[in-house]
């Protein structure tokens, strides 16, 4: 038998917006640099790879071009899996040990909510080059574990960003989270994600990224609980709730494509 490979569009509930995130059923374990191909060969934002292991499974994340340490929509993509696949029954909650720590993910009212860590940003000044790299004047811009939080004045803003993935390369993160408050009342927040260091030059939806954008959001607008929209070409909904160092993340999920590898 080939290895298994799972297709699947996450946060959102219609194929073909979302974020991919290809998602492998491991039987025994594999090594780094073969997960490191299988992802190049995939080509998407992130490649997930699950392996049985005591009461939940070891869940790794990689990108085209390097391991990464949190990845949101590839855990929401793998708890889909599982429960999809009949792997775990549809009560029964996903464990994934990660590099991140134990996260979690339950079913809840037709979608899928991840316990996560929140990584709350702290305001910093503007590195060098950014404001060109950006092509715009941020309004704050803040530092967390992974990445820069950078806010915009507007939605209008965040939406019509281009910026130079050459020159965002040149700045130290793993990625640069752009956001403004929304205009629309579907939603709280807007927000992009750039990640050129790691193989990303947009990610369509970040799951992860809302680890950060949570406590940001949930204390400029006084709330624990919010709704953002990220809004790339595919675009997709982001429920949060903020409950002290922990987000309770929440998506949905829809499989695309099944396929057997002979690798």
């Amino acid at each position: 038998m080939g290895q298994r490979i799972i297709q699947v569009d996450a946060f959102t509930a219609r194929p073909f917006a979302g974020n991919p995130a290809a998602v492998c059923l491991l039987e025994e374990p594999r090594d780094e640099s073969w997960m490191q191909l299988v992802a190049r060969e995939m080509n998407l934002s992130e490649t997930a790879f699950l392996l049985p292991e005591g009461d939940g499974y070891r869940l790794r994340w990689f990108t085209p071009t390097a391991e990464v340490d949190l990845c949101g929509h590839a855990t929401l993509a793998s708890a889909h899996v599982l429960w999809e696949e009949g792997v775990l029954p549809p009560a029964e909650p996903a464990r994934f040990y990660t590099r991140s720590g134990l996260l979690t993910a339950r079913r809840l009212d037709g979608w899928i909510e991840m316990n996560f860590p929140a990584t709350p940003a702290t305001p910093v000044p503007p590195p060098l080059g950014l404001s060109e790299a950006l092509g715009v004047r941020p309004r704050l811009v803040a530092r967390s574990q992974f990445d820069y939080l950078i806010e915009l004045e507007s939605e209008e803003m965040v939406r019509a960003l281009r910026p130079d993935p050459t020159r965002l390369l040149a700045i130290e993160a793993r990625g640069f989270i752009v956001t403004s408050r929304a205009e629309s009342s579907d939603y709280h927040f807007v927000s992009r994600f750039f990640a050129p260091s790691v193989g990303v030059p947009e990610d369509p939806v970040t799951g992860s990224a809302h680890c950060t954008l949570a406590p940001f959001w949930c204390s400029r607008l006084g709330s624990s609980t919010l709704t953002g929209y990220q809004a790339s070409a595919r675009g997709g909904l982001v429920r949060v709730r903020l409950d002290g160092e922990r987000v309770f993340i929440s998506g949905q999920a829809v499989t695309v494509m099944r396929a057997e590898g002979f690798f």
